[in-house]
Protein backbone atom coordinates (compact mmCIF):
# COMPACT_ATOMS: atom_id res chain seq x y z
CA UNK A 1 0.00 0.00 0.00
CA UNK A 2 1.17 3.73 -0.71
CA UNK A 3 0.30 6.35 1.69
CA UNK A 4 0.55 9.54 0.63
CA UNK A 5 0.27 12.44 3.49
CA UNK A 6 -0.28 15.91 2.39
CA UNK A 7 0.67 18.50 5.35
CA UNK A 8 2.44 21.89 6.20
CA UNK A 9 4.76 20.01 9.08
CA UNK A 10 6.82 17.50 8.58
CA UNK A 11 7.96 16.70 12.33
CA UNK A 12 4.27 16.13 13.23
CA UNK A 13 4.10 12.75 11.44
CA UNK A 14 7.37 11.59 10.54
CA UNK A 15 7.07 9.84 13.66
CA UNK A 16 4.97 7.50 12.56
CA UNK A 17 8.12 5.57 10.47
CA UNK A 18 10.11 5.37 13.34
CA UNK A 19 8.31 4.07 16.16
CA UNK A 20 7.40 0.96 17.24
CA UNK A 21 6.01 -2.52 15.04
CA UNK A 22 4.62 -0.30 12.51
CA UNK A 23 7.61 1.60 12.03
CA UNK A 24 9.40 -1.68 11.40
CA UNK A 25 6.77 -2.82 8.86
CA UNK A 26 7.29 0.28 7.13
CA UNK A 27 10.61 -0.31 6.54
CA UNK A 28 10.41 -3.74 5.09
CA UNK A 29 7.37 -1.79 2.23
CA UNK A 30 4.83 -3.77 3.74
CA UNK A 31 3.38 0.44 3.22
CA UNK A 32 5.00 2.92 2.15
CA UNK A 33 4.50 6.19 3.24
CA UNK A 34 5.29 9.53 1.28
CA UNK A 35 5.35 13.32 2.85
CA UNK A 36 4.38 16.06 0.37
CA UNK A 37 4.66 19.18 1.64
CA UNK A 38 2.01 22.01 0.64
CA UNK A 39 4.31 25.21 0.93
CA UNK A 40 6.33 23.78 -1.86
CA UNK A 41 3.60 24.48 -4.11
CA UNK A 42 2.89 28.62 -3.30
CA UNK A 43 3.58 30.58 -6.34
CA UNK A 44 4.25 33.64 -4.19
CA UNK A 45 8.17 34.91 -3.09
CA UNK A 46 6.50 34.02 0.98
CA UNK A 47 5.20 30.74 0.40
CA UNK A 48 2.32 31.40 1.70
CA UNK A 49 -0.33 28.81 2.29
CA UNK A 50 -2.97 30.39 4.15
CA UNK A 51 -5.51 33.69 3.97
CA UNK A 52 -8.20 35.36 5.51
CA UNK A 53 -11.94 33.73 4.77
CA UNK A 54 -14.15 35.68 2.68
CA UNK A 55 -17.17 36.88 5.12
CA UNK A 56 -15.18 38.12 7.79
CA UNK A 57 -14.66 34.85 9.80
CA UNK A 58 -12.56 34.80 12.43
CA UNK A 59 -9.05 32.82 11.73
CA UNK A 60 -7.11 31.84 8.65
CA UNK A 61 -8.13 29.44 5.95
CA UNK A 62 -5.42 27.16 4.28
CA UNK A 63 -5.50 27.98 0.31
CA UNK A 64 -7.12 25.27 -2.01
CA UNK A 65 -4.20 25.91 -4.68
CA UNK A 66 -1.00 24.31 -3.11
CA UNK A 67 -2.77 21.65 -2.11
CA UNK A 68 -4.75 21.23 -5.13
CA UNK A 69 -1.06 21.38 -6.49
CA UNK A 70 0.38 18.78 -4.49
CA UNK A 71 -2.28 16.32 -4.72
CA UNK A 72 -2.47 16.36 -8.49
CA UNK A 73 1.33 16.07 -8.08
CA UNK A 74 1.09 12.46 -7.02
CA UNK A 75 0.96 9.21 -8.30
CA UNK A 76 -2.39 7.36 -9.22
CA UNK A 77 -2.79 4.11 -8.65
CA UNK A 78 -5.76 2.72 -9.33
CA UNK A 79 -7.63 1.62 -6.31
CA UNK A 80 -7.21 5.35 -4.66
CA UNK A 81 -8.96 7.09 -1.66
CA UNK A 82 -8.40 10.67 -1.02
CA UNK A 83 -8.80 11.52 2.57
CA UNK A 84 -9.25 14.71 4.44
CA UNK A 85 -8.87 14.83 7.89
CA UNK A 86 -11.72 16.98 9.58
CA UNK A 87 -13.70 17.00 12.41
CA UNK A 88 -17.13 16.92 10.03
CA UNK A 89 -15.84 13.77 8.71
CA UNK A 90 -16.87 10.30 10.25
CA UNK A 91 -15.18 9.09 12.90
CA UNK A 92 -12.60 6.51 12.75
CA UNK A 93 -13.27 3.35 13.90
CA UNK A 94 -12.66 -0.53 12.96
CA UNK A 95 -14.83 -1.69 10.05
CA UNK A 96 -13.44 1.55 8.23
CA UNK A 97 -9.85 0.97 8.79
CA UNK A 98 -10.51 -2.79 7.60
CA UNK A 99 -12.27 -1.50 4.71
CA UNK A 100 -8.86 1.10 3.96
CA UNK A 101 -6.80 -1.80 4.52
CA UNK A 102 -8.41 -4.03 2.55
CA UNK A 103 -9.66 -2.08 -0.37
CA UNK A 104 -7.61 0.47 -1.39
CA UNK A 105 -4.09 0.37 -2.92
CA UNK A 106 -3.63 3.71 -2.41
CA UNK A 107 -4.70 6.18 0.53
CA UNK A 108 -4.07 9.77 0.05
CA UNK A 109 -4.26 12.11 3.73
CA UNK A 110 -4.90 15.95 3.13
CA UNK A 111 -3.83 17.21 7.13
CA UNK A 112 -5.57 20.87 7.48
CA UNK A 113 -4.44 23.55 9.71
CA UNK A 114 -5.41 26.95 10.73
CA UNK A 115 -8.75 27.67 11.06
CA UNK A 116 -9.93 24.93 8.47
CA UNK A 117 -9.61 24.27 4.70
CA UNK A 118 -10.96 26.17 1.30
CA UNK A 119 -14.20 24.34 0.56
CA UNK A 120 -12.98 23.59 -2.54
CA UNK A 121 -10.31 21.43 -1.94
CA UNK A 122 -13.33 18.51 -1.11
CA UNK A 123 -13.51 18.38 -4.78
CA UNK A 124 -10.65 16.55 -4.40
CA UNK A 125 -12.14 14.22 -1.31
CA UNK A 126 -13.60 11.17 -1.52
CA UNK A 127 -13.50 10.62 2.26
CA UNK A 128 -13.90 13.32 5.46
CA UNK A 129 -12.60 11.03 8.45
CA UNK A 130 -12.18 12.63 11.94
CA UNK A 131 -10.40 11.18 15.09
CA UNK A 132 -13.79 12.03 17.31
CA UNK A 133 -15.44 14.90 18.40
CA UNK A 134 -12.95 17.45 19.17
CA UNK A 135 -10.75 19.83 17.90
CA UNK A 136 -6.64 19.32 17.12
CA UNK A 137 -4.52 22.08 16.03
CA UNK A 138 -4.30 20.45 12.85
CA UNK A 139 -5.07 16.81 11.20
CA UNK A 140 -1.15 15.86 11.41
CA UNK A 141 -2.27 13.79 15.00
CA UNK A 142 -5.46 11.98 12.74
CA UNK A 143 -3.66 11.05 9.94
CA UNK A 144 -0.76 9.24 12.48
CA UNK A 145 -3.92 7.56 13.90
CA UNK A 146 -5.35 6.61 10.99
CA UNK A 147 -1.43 4.66 9.68
CA UNK A 148 -0.80 2.90 12.83
CA UNK A 149 -4.49 1.42 12.66
CA UNK A 150 -4.34 0.79 8.87
CA UNK A 151 -1.00 -0.51 9.09
CA UNK A 152 -1.47 -2.86 11.50
CA UNK A 153 -4.33 -4.98 9.56
CA UNK A 154 -2.03 -5.02 6.27
CA UNK A 155 -0.81 -8.89 6.11
CA UNK A 156 2.75 -9.47 7.24
CA UNK A 157 2.63 -6.34 9.67
CA UNK A 158 0.85 -8.31 12.80
CA UNK A 159 3.14 -11.16 13.86
CA UNK A 160 -0.02 -14.18 14.52
CA UNK A 161 -2.86 -12.53 12.31
CA UNK A 162 -5.34 -14.66 14.62
CA UNK A 163 -4.92 -12.11 17.19
CA UNK A 164 -6.18 -9.19 15.50
CA UNK A 165 -9.34 -11.26 15.39
CA UNK A 166 -9.60 -11.16 19.36
CA UNK A 167 -9.34 -7.41 20.07
CA UNK A 168 -11.39 -5.13 20.78
CA UNK A 169 -14.26 -4.17 18.21
CA UNK A 170 -13.22 -6.76 15.79
CA UNK A 171 -16.61 -8.84 16.61
CA UNK A 172 -18.61 -5.60 17.88
CA UNK A 173 -17.66 -5.68 21.02
CA UNK A 174 -14.46 -4.36 23.37
CA UNK A 175 -12.09 -7.17 24.79
CA UNK A 176 -11.89 -9.41 27.46
CA UNK A 177 -9.73 -8.38 30.75
CA UNK A 178 -6.10 -10.14 30.18
CA UNK A 179 -3.60 -11.46 33.15
CA UNK A 180 0.26 -12.38 32.98
CA UNK A 181 2.23 -13.97 35.75
CA UNK A 182 2.29 -13.21 38.57
CA UNK A 183 -0.63 -15.21 39.44
CA UNK A 184 -0.64 -13.05 42.69
CA UNK A 185 -0.14 -9.49 43.19
CA UNK A 186 -0.17 -7.69 46.44
CA UNK A 187 -3.27 -9.91 47.20
CA UNK A 188 -5.15 -9.45 43.49
CA UNK A 189 -4.88 -12.80 42.08
CA UNK A 190 -6.12 -14.13 38.58
CA UNK A 191 -9.30 -15.66 38.25
CA UNK A 192 -9.41 -19.32 38.77
CA UNK A 193 -10.93 -20.17 35.24
CA UNK A 194 -7.87 -18.49 33.14
CA UNK A 195 -5.32 -21.27 35.53
CA UNK A 196 -7.86 -23.89 35.19
CA UNK A 197 -6.56 -25.39 31.99
CA UNK A 198 -10.32 -26.04 30.61
CA UNK A 199 -10.63 -24.01 27.42
CA UNK A 200 -14.17 -24.19 26.88
CA UNK A 201 -14.58 -22.73 30.41
CA UNK A 202 -12.16 -19.99 29.82
CA UNK A 203 -14.13 -19.46 26.39
CA UNK A 204 -17.75 -19.01 27.90
CA UNK A 205 -15.62 -16.71 30.44
CA UNK A 206 -13.90 -14.36 28.33
CA UNK A 207 -17.31 -13.87 25.81
CA UNK A 208 -19.35 -12.81 29.47
CA UNK A 209 -16.56 -10.45 30.61
CA UNK A 210 -16.81 -9.04 26.29
CA UNK A 211 -20.68 -9.12 26.94
CA UNK A 212 -20.23 -7.18 30.38
CA UNK A 213 -17.96 -5.19 29.96
CA UNK A 214 -18.96 -3.61 26.44
CA UNK A 215 -22.55 -3.10 28.16
CA UNK A 216 -21.06 -1.06 31.23
CA UNK A 217 -18.72 0.98 29.52
CA UNK A 218 -20.10 1.36 26.16
CA UNK A 219 -23.80 1.25 26.02
CA UNK A 220 -23.33 2.66 22.30
CA UNK A 221 -21.52 -0.31 21.38
CA UNK A 222 -23.22 -2.94 23.22
CA UNK A 223 -26.82 -1.41 21.52
CA UNK A 224 -25.20 -1.91 17.92
CA UNK A 225 -24.06 -5.10 18.97
CA UNK A 226 -27.62 -6.35 20.19
CA UNK A 227 -29.17 -4.92 17.06
CA UNK A 228 -26.66 -7.14 14.56
CA UNK A 229 -26.87 -9.98 17.05
CA UNK A 230 -30.66 -9.48 16.28
CA UNK A 231 -30.81 -9.50 12.71
CA UNK A 232 -28.66 -12.64 12.62
CA UNK A 233 -30.92 -14.52 14.73
CA UNK A 234 -33.95 -13.51 13.29
CA UNK A 235 -35.04 -11.44 15.95
CA UNK A 236 -35.42 -13.58 18.34
CA UNK A 237 -34.43 -12.45 22.01
CA UNK A 238 -33.65 -14.41 25.06
CA UNK A 239 -31.73 -14.48 28.74
CA UNK A 240 -28.11 -15.05 28.09
CA UNK A 241 -25.93 -16.88 30.46
CA UNK A 242 -25.97 -13.50 32.81
CA UNK A 243 -29.05 -13.73 33.64
CA UNK A 244 -29.70 -10.58 32.07
CA UNK A 245 -31.86 -10.27 28.29
CA UNK A 246 -29.39 -11.23 25.52
CA UNK A 247 -29.96 -9.97 21.62
CA UNK A 248 -29.77 -12.92 20.54
CA UNK A 249 -30.34 -15.53 22.33
CA UNK A 250 -28.44 -17.91 24.37
CA UNK A 251 -28.38 -20.49 21.57
CA UNK A 252 -26.45 -17.89 19.33
CA UNK A 253 -23.65 -17.36 21.85
CA UNK A 254 -22.77 -21.40 22.86
CA UNK A 255 -22.50 -21.39 18.80
CA UNK A 256 -19.72 -18.70 18.74
CA UNK A 257 -18.42 -19.95 22.29
CA UNK A 258 -18.34 -23.51 20.32
CA UNK A 259 -17.03 -22.32 17.37
CA UNK A 260 -14.27 -20.26 18.82
CA UNK A 261 -13.36 -23.22 20.56
CA UNK A 262 -13.25 -25.56 17.90
CA UNK A 263 -10.94 -23.55 15.87
CA UNK A 264 -8.40 -22.83 18.92
CA UNK A 265 -8.52 -26.78 18.93
CA UNK A 266 -7.79 -27.48 15.38
CA UNK A 267 -4.83 -24.76 15.62
CA UNK A 268 -3.51 -26.67 18.71
CA UNK A 269 -3.83 -29.92 16.47
CA UNK A 270 -1.91 -28.90 13.49
CA UNK A 271 0.63 -27.48 16.05
CA UNK A 272 1.11 -30.50 17.14
CA UNK A 273 0.96 -32.61 14.46
CA UNK A 274 3.88 -30.20 12.44
CA UNK A 275 6.12 -30.63 15.57
CA UNK A 276 5.38 -34.81 15.84
CA UNK A 277 6.20 -34.38 11.60
CA UNK A 278 9.41 -32.35 12.62
CA UNK A 279 10.54 -34.73 15.13
CA UNK A 280 9.95 -38.03 13.01
CA UNK A 281 12.27 -35.95 10.24
CA UNK A 282 15.34 -35.17 12.64
CA UNK A 283 14.55 -38.54 13.78
CA UNK A 284 14.99 -40.34 10.72
CA UNK A 285 17.85 -38.28 9.97
CA UNK A 286 19.74 -39.53 12.62
CA UNK A 287 19.08 -43.22 11.98
CA UNK A 288 20.40 -42.58 8.15
CA UNK A 289 23.59 -41.22 9.99
CA UNK A 290 24.28 -44.61 12.19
Amino acid sequence: MRVDIVKLFRDCVTAVRNCGRIGKELGRQIANVHFVNARYFTTDKHRKVDDEAYGGVVGMLMKPGPIFSAVESLPTLQRREVIMMSPQGETINQPLLRELAGNYDQIVIICGHYEGVDERVLELVTREVSLGDFILTGGEIPSMALINGVGRLLPGTVGKAESLKLESFEEGLLDFPQYTRPATLRDHKVPDVLLSGNHAAIARWRYVQQIDRTRKRRPDLFKAWGEEKRREGGGRRGKGREGNEDEGGKEEDEKRIGEREQGRNMRRKRRGEAKKDEMDRKQKERTNKV
